[in-house]
């Protein structure tokens, strides 16, 4: 009786285990067969998509080595994806070792069916040759199927991208460092604008990275990738302990120089079809020394860029839709140089241990007047100050200037004498006050030198020049002794600046400084000479 009892029991439990083991059993199996089945189209899939992304591409191709289409998760992972440049192909512009696509399953169930978008450590390398080859290409950047290679990958519209530990590469021309930004990563979600559309920047994204080994950059903003006639993006910027040197080669031209300085700043900036703004709110650079060189084979390019940097100032001055502002960038430990190698006998003036303040900066008029302060020494020994207000004003020039130099050794000058003056000092200490002014399209002020203790000739150090020119310097000498000795005066001269800036092919700053140089060296030398 029992074993029929058992046997009844047997018989009641077999068709919910045979339904049991065609329930794991069938989708194991279905799995089992898509898995094989997938393996089988990967290589046809992989030859396919790269003949119809290089079919779009102009100017550039892509190579493919791997892929694997995953038939459970309906995913896509590209494997070695490498962009080249046909005219330059080494190095590739782009690599992926790892691109995986797939479905934003949570999306799904909102109905909406979009695309992620995941890259493992991709590299990006640009070159000047590269650079150069896309400036000058005859097709435009959006005509050359970037857009259409990448709808290529997957089938669906991507809305997130995720990227991982990028690196950018910029190869400068040997010898200089390349510059680079590793350990880059970027979060962007809703980019095809399906929550929230009515927001003006309804796509979020983070972006930080290590920039030249010790600085770093985070953005955090806010866009709308599906802008017209292009996207608009808005964002909140910070960099902190920026190596200046690594950047040498984007700020070097044939007459500037930049050595050392540590950057950092924070900021906003918003540019889109309706509004373009940057706003600067802090820049601090430390320790930075930069050099200007004058010479003869430069003064042709001197002249043209002043005059390309004179037409983008007027662009851009109190121009509707375009605000620039910088609350505050402060310079501190800086030296300042200006070389003059087209001098009959070149000469250096510089600036040491600097600290330039300037604050309210603006191309807006309705911005008010911005202000820089300067903290220096002149050639090294001269305590200098300057403070110096101006504004975009809507017609003309706003600017006033005020400085003034103190106990500036002498001897220091000494190239600059030479140059201008046919003589050099033993002694002395010179120090300067000046004032300028620029109201429209007039200039206005002064330069008055002081100085006293000068020894013009000395016989120890003369010995080897001509008599002609120990006579020379004896009488300039004489007639520094006499200025600097007339009873309650010590003004060798002074100079009245007065000039007109009617000419627009001229930069404001070129016209100043022709002027004040003039009336430096007139105050300066011709006082000695008489």
């Amino acid at each position: 009786m029992a074993e029929h009892t058992e046997e009844r029991s047997r018989s009641r439990k077999l068709p919910g285990s045979r339904a049991l083991r065609w329930g794991v059993g069938v989708p194991a199996a279905l799995a089992l067969v898509l898995y094989g089945v997938s393996f089988f189209l990967d290589e046809p899939l992989r030859d396919m998509m790269e003949k119809r992304m290089n079919r779009h591409l102009v100017g550039y191709s892509v190579r493919l080595p791997g892929l694997h289409l995953n038939l459970l998760s309906l995913s896509l992972t590209l494997k070695g994806l490498t962009v080249l440049q046909q005219a330059h192909p080494d190095p590739p512009v782009v690599h992926f070792p790892v691109l995986k696509a797939s479905i934003v399953w949570h999306e799904v169930l909102s109905g909406k069916l979009v695309a992620a978008f995941k890259l493992d450590s991709p590299s990006i390398n640009i070159n000047m040759e590269q650079l150069h080859s896309q400036v000058d290409s005859k097709v435009k950047l959006k005509e050359q199927g970037w857009q259409q290679a990448i709808e290529d990958i997957y089938p669906l519209k991507i809305n997130t991208v995720k990227i991982n530990n990028a690196s950018v590469t910029y190869v400068n021309p040997a010898p200089a460092q390349p510059l680079v930004l590793n350990h880059l990563n970027l979060d962007a979600t809703n980019i095809r604008n399906i929550h929230s559309p009515d927001q003006v920047y309804p796509s979020s994204f983070h972006l930080d990275t290590a920039i030249l080994g010790t600085g770093h950059a985070t953005i955090n903003g806010a866009a709308n990738f599906l802008g017209e006639p292009f996207p608009g993006i808005k964002g909140r910027v910070q960099f902190e302990k920026v190596p200046m040197d690594n950047l040498k080669p984007l700020m070097k031209g044939p007459n500037l120089s930049v050595h050392g300085g540590i950057l950092g700043a924070l900021g906003e900036a918003e540019y889109s079809p309706k509004i373009k703004t940057a706003h600067l709110e802090k820049l601090t650079i430390q320790g930075m020394n930069v050099e200007y060189t004058h010479g003869k084979h430069t003064a042709a390019i001197e002249k043209k860029r002043a005059v390309a940097v004179q037409q983008a100032a007027k662009k851009i001055t109190n121009k509707p839709g375009l605000v620039i502002r910088a609350d505050r960038v402060n310079l501190t430990h800086c030296t300042f140089g200006y070389v003059d190698n087209a001098a009959a006998k070149p000469y250096r003036l510089f600036l040491a241990d600097a600290d330039l303040e300037l604050s309210n900066f603006s191309n807006q008029f309705a911005q008010g007047p911005a202000r820089a302060t300067l903290k220096a020494k002149f050639m090294g020994t001269g305590d200098t100050a300057a403070s110096l207000n101006f504004r975009p004003a809507k017609e003309g020039r706003d600017l006033d200037l005020h400085l003034k130099i103190e106990e500036t050794q002498m001897t220091a000058l000494n190239d600059l004498l030479r140059d201008y003056g046919n003589f050099d000092v033993s002694a002395g200490v010179f120090s300067l006050v000046t004032e300028l002014h620029i109201k429209g399209d007039t200039l206005s002020g002064y330069v008055k030198p002081f100085f006293r203790d000068m020894q013009v000739y000395d016989s120890r150090k003369d010995k080897g020049r001509s008599l002609t020119h120990k006579m020379y310097e004896m009488l300039v000498g004489g007639a520094a002794k006499i200025l600097q000795n007339r009873p309650h005066q010590e003004v060798a001269t002074k100079v009245i600046i007065k000039g007109s800036l009617k000419h627009p092919e001229t930069s404001t700053w070129q016209i100043v400084g022709q002027l004040f140089k003039n009336a430096f060296i007139k105050a300066l030398v011709p006082s000695f000479d008489r």
